[in-house]
């Protein structure tokens, strides 16, 4: 897979937008101004940063060699996902569907 099929994915989704926050190699996604993944767009093997839920972080880091705790994040919340090894990009595009999903999920609802 690719930074580009991530990016097309990414933008994809509702209320989405992705900007450099931290310098010209780490592009950013957000949704309604809140991090759901990012990316070290030098980064070799690629790989990007998603949240996950904690315990199933764990699981995660337990079953896939290619599933590590996030680097430069809270290793709680984030993992680090190999975009270039064995995951398909089925599974990958999940990973980030619930890191997506987390973040909607947080933030403040809506009235009126």
């Amino acid at each position: 897979m690719h930074i580009e099929d991530i990016t097309n994915y990414c933008l994809s989704k509702q209320e989405v937008t992705h900007s450099f926050p931290f310098g010209g190699d780490t592009l950013v996604f957000k949704v309604m101004g809140k991090m759901f993944l990012l990316t070290g767009l030098e980064s070799i093997p690629a790989s990007i940063n998603v949240k996950c839920d904690p315990e199933w972080a764990i699981e995660l880091r337990e079953s896939y060699e290619d599933i590590i705790p996030g680097y430069h994040m809270s290793k709680v919340h984030w993992n680090t996902v190999s975009i270039e090894g064995s995951l398909e990009d089925s599974f990958i595009f999940r990973l980030i569907d619930h890191s997506y999903d987390l973040v909607v999920a947080s933030l403040p609802k809506r009235t009126g």
